[in-house]
C-alpha cells in the first residue's frame, strides 16, 4: 500500500475521488460539492485554523487504485465537559471492506496526533463547525442532509473493531409537514398569546441585520457557555446571514421575542441536497443558473431543522409551543413543503430530544461520534448528559 500526503492539486483530487469510488453505488449516496470539502482544508476559509490544524492522506493499493483516505486534527477550541485532556479528530474517513486497511488509517492519524501531544481521537468529525460532516452514519441509510456524513454500513464494524467506543449518538427526527400539532401545544400557545407582549415573526431578508442580531442574542444566552466557547460577535451572525441567504425561505425562519427582545429562534431552511444532487459535484455557473431555476419552480419539497432554542429565563413557559404553533400555521398552509427532518440532536441532550418527539416526530437516523482514548487502560466515559 501507498499512503501519500495530501499537498497538491492531485492528491487533493484524489482526496475528492475516493470518496466518490467508494461511495457511489450506495443506495442514497449524493455527491458533495467538491467546494464544501475543499474550504474544510483551505486556511483562508476555515477558522479553524487558526488554532489548530490538520493533515490529511489518501491510500492506494500495490496497482495505483485509490483505496481510502482520512484526516486528522488538532483544534485547540474542542473539548467536551469532563475531557481528561486535549483531544484530536480523525474525519473524512473512507476505506475499502477491509479491517487491516483501515487500522492502516487509523494508526497513521493516531501517530501524527499522538506526537502533538494529544490523549485521543474523536471521529468522524469535522476541522469546525459541529454541523458539518460529524458523526458516522451507524442508522438510516437513505439520502443525507445537506453536509451530512454518509457511509456504507461496514464501516461500522471498521471504527468498532479497531476500537473505536461510542462517544454519543446524534439522533435525526423526521414528520411530515402536515402532520396535525398534539393538542397540548395548542393550550400552550394560547396561554403565551393571551399576553401582549410577546410576538412571533418570520424573518425578512430585507432586514438581514435585525435577525442576525436576534439571532446573537437568543444562542450566545443559550448554547455559547454550554459548549464551553466564546459569544458569537454580531459581525460573525451576520455573515452567517448572507451566506444562507440565497437558500433562505423566508416563512420556515421563526424569532419569537417578549418586549421586543428575542427570546427564541426556530431556524428552518430548505434542503440544499435535494439541488447538489442533480450537480454532480460542481457549483459553477451553469450550476448556479439550474439551482435558481429549480428553486423558483418549488423543486424542493422538504425542510430541515437546523437550530432551536429558547433562552434560559423563558424556558419551561411554553414558549418554545408558542414559535412552533406561529410558524406552524404559516409552514402547513403556505408552503409547498411536504417532509421535515430536524438536524442531529445529541442523545445527551434529552430535552431537546423531548421536545422533537413531543411535537410528533420520529427517529429517522442516526449518526454516531466514536472516541478512542491512546492510553488502553485510561478510565472511559461517554459524553456528559447536560441539563443534569
Amino acid at each position: 500500500m501507498q499512503l501519500t500526503i495530501v499537498n497538491n492539486e492531485q492528491t487533493a483530487r484524489q482526496f475528492l475521488d475516493v470518496h466518490i469510488a467508494l461511495n457511489k453505488d450506495v443506495p442514497g449516496y449524493i455527491r458533495p460539492l467538491d467546494k464544501d470539502i475543499n474550504q474544510v482544508f483551505d486556511p483562508k476559509q476555515n477558522k479553524a485554523f487558526r488554532h489548530g490544524e490538520c493533515i490529511r492522506w489518501v491510500l492506494q493499493d500495490e496497482k495505483g487504485s485509490l483505496i481510502g483516505r482520512i484526516a486528522a486534527f488538532v483544534n485547540k477550541k474542542y473539548k467536551s465537559k469532563g475531557d481528561p485532556g486535549l483531544i484530536g479528530g480523525v474525519g473524512f474517513f473512507d476505506c475499502i471492506n477491509d479491517q487491516d486497511t483501515a487500522n492502516y488509517l487509523f494508526d497513521t492519524a493516531k501517530k501524527w496526533l499522538e506526537e502533538r501531544g494529544i490523549i485521543g481521537m474523536d471521529g468522524p468529525i469535522n476541522f469546525g463547525e459541529r454541523n458539518n460532516w460529524w458523526g458516522l452514519l451507524t442508522e438510516g441509510f437513505k439520502e443525507p442532509m445537506y453536509c451530512m456524513n454518509f457511509n456504507p454500513p461496514y464501516y461500522i464494524q471498521l471504527f468498532e473493531n479497531y476500537g473505536f467506543k461510542l462517544f454519543f449518538n446524534q439522533i435525526c427526527y423526521s414528520m411530515a409537514v402536515s402532520e396535525e400539532l398534539q393538542p397540548k401545544f395548542y393550550d400552550r400557545h394560547k396561554a403565551i398569546a393571551a399576553d401582549p407582549n410577546y410576538r412571533a415573526e418570520h424573518i425578512s431578508k430585507k432586514d438581514l441585520n435585525k435577525y442576525a442580531d436576534a439571532f446573537c442574542t437568543v444562542y450566545n444566552k443559550a448554547w455559547a457557555k454550554h459548549a464551553g466557547g466564546k459569544d458569537m460577535p454580531k459581525a460573525q451572525a451576520l455573515a452567517l446571514f448572507k451566506q444562507m441567504k440565497p437558500l433562505l425561505d423566508e416563512k420556515v425562519a421563526w424569532f419569537a421575542f417578549y418586549k421586543d427582545e428575542p427570546i427564541a429562534i426556530w431556524l428552518n431552511l430548505p434542503d440544499l441536497n435535494q439541488y447538489i444532487k442533480l450537480m454532480d459535484g460542481k457549483f459553477g455557473l451553469l450550476q448556479k443558473l439550474k439551482f435558481l431555476w429549480l428553486k423558483n419552480t418549488g423543486y424542493c419539497k422538504k425542510i430541515v431543522g437546523i437550530i432551536f432554542g429558547v433562552v434560559p429565563d423563558f424556558q419551561g413557559k411554553g414558549v418554545d409551543s408558542y414559535i412552533i404553533v406561529e410558524g406552524a400555521n404559516i409552514i402547513q398552509h403556505h408552503t409547498k413543503y411536504i417532509d421535515y427532518e430536524m438536524q442531529w440532536v445529541g442523545d445527551f441532550n434529552p430535552k431537546m430530544m423531548n421536545v422533537c418527539e413531543n411535537l410528533g416526530a420520529v427517529p429517522s437516523r442516526k449518526l454516531t461520534t466514536y472516541r478512542y482514548l491512546f492510553d488502553r487502560n485510561a478510565p472511559y466515559e461517554r459524553h456528559p448528559i447536560i441539563g443534569l
